[in-house]
């Protein structure tokens, strides 16, 4: 527990979130700072009144809220959440993958009537004390690259380096199908056979979680789908297993998990003109109409709506990238009636994001995510994965989303 007589005249008390008492004063924040700008559409998430909801399903999980005493009451004025899991690092090492634990920052909220008195550094610092108490070796956070406020806190007061910048790309979801490149065959695999290959091929990416089996038998977690181009007449084109996938595997081939973000929060479209949504439900109801014609129709944002999430995907071979195309086109006709989007994060020199379908104006094609060590711990070698060059992929946590 912390306490500061800073600020207003009030003294500040961090303390651990209590759901019995503090739901209504973190949902009071959290309305607060999602206000967009003026005169302009912004996102909005609704956490289903559960604001632990968006770290629940990691393996350990901390909310921080910030309360100030005073004449008028305790009023909760901030709020921090975390996570901490083990992970590879992505380092070149002989055998086994090199594993780190790291703390994981999201959901960084300090009401605007107590900014800029160095509360949102102090939940930092706070949430900080407990990843290491954790045994974190790293701690990270994500964060749009153009918001500056929270690029000086990181990079400036709290000493994050800017360590990768990788592409969130998103495709909505219409009533006509996307086509799915013919040369490839789709199929889904069960658990078992989803965690052997992911161990097996996918176990030196950064960040691939070390409870992987955990990940992909989540209630969210919607399946494994394995896609790949069977131009040899071989007979890959059907699935043998993954023993027999993994001791003769096709030329070309791509693998990827669903998770169904719907089931944490709610997203919404906020500040648009009638004009817009007008024009919107035109795309909507031609492409209902005329599913031939394929209109590039805009799925109603303006609601509360769910969303799917993409995660780790990666490949091999010289067609990987079209059996990369082939499984997102794949979720996104899954997706017709169940979601409005669907999302995939990857490196930003993957080879696999360029046939990727997506839209420029619904996606951002470079997120930036920040890392530190702390307190010295880490590689006694004085490898220091913060300042490492990054790899060719990525894992993205769907549970951190």
């Amino acid at each position: 527990m912390m306490r500061d007589g800073e600020g207003k005249g009030m003294a500040v008390e961090i303390r651990e979130y209590d759901p019995s008492k503090d739901r209504a004063g973190t949902e009071a924040v959290d309305r607060e700072c999602d206000v967009g700008p003026t005169g302009g559409m912004s996102l909005h998430a609704d956490l289903l009144g559960d604001p632990v909801a968006r770290i629940r399903h990691s393996p350990d999980c901390l909310m921080l809220v910030a309360e100030t005493s005073g004449p008028g009451g305790r009023i909760i004025v901030g709020l921090i959440r975390g996570t901490v899991k083990s992970v590879a690092t992505g380092k070149s090492c002989p055998g086994a993958p090199a594993v780190a634990s790291v703390g994981y920052i999201l959901g960084l909220r300090v009401a605007p009537s107590h900014r800029r008195i160095g509360l949102a550094q102090r939940l930092v610092r706070r949430l900080e004390q407990w990843f290491e108490m954790m045994g974190a070796e790293y701690a990270y956070m994500a964060t749009d690259k153009s918001n500056e406020a929270s690029l000086r806190l990181f990079t400036v007061r709290c000493g994050y380096s800017k360590f990768r910048t990788p592409s969130l790309l998103v495709h909505p979801v219409h009533a006509h199908r996307l086509r799915v490149p013919r040369r490839a065959a789709v199929f889904r695999l069960g658990a078992r056979d989803a965690e052997r290959l992911y161990n097996a091929r996918f176990a030196h990416v950064e960040f691939f979680p070390a409870d992987i089996g955990a990940v992909l038998g989540n209630q969210l977690s919607i399946g494994t789908f394995l896609a790949f181009i069977d131009d040899d007449g071989e007979g890959h084109g059907e699935w043998r297993g993954a023993e027999r996938f993994l001791a003769s595997p096709p030329a070309s081939w791509a693998l990827a998990s669903l998770w169904d973000c719907g089931g944490v929060f709610r997203l919404e479209l906020r500040g648009a003109s009638r004009l817009h949504r007008a024009a919107a439900a035109a795309t909507r109801a031609l492409d209902r109409a005329a599913r031939w014609m394929r209109v590039p129709s805009v799925p109603d944002f303006f609601r509360p709506f769910s969303g799917w999430f993409v995660y780790g995907l990666g490949g091999d071979g010289p067609d990987a990238a079209v059996a990369a195309e082939a499984l997102f086109a794949t979720f996104v006709n899954m997706a017709r009636g169940r979601a409005a989007a669907v999302a995939v994060e990857v490196a930003a020199c993957d080879p696999l994001r360029r046939r990727i379908p997506h839209w420029r104006r619904l996606s951002c094609t470079e997120d930036l995510w920040c890392m530190k060590r702390l307190g010295g711990i880490g590689e006694s070698d004085g490898w220091d994965w913060s300042r490492s060059a990054p790899g060719l992929s990525i894992f993205v946590d769907p549970r951190e989303v």
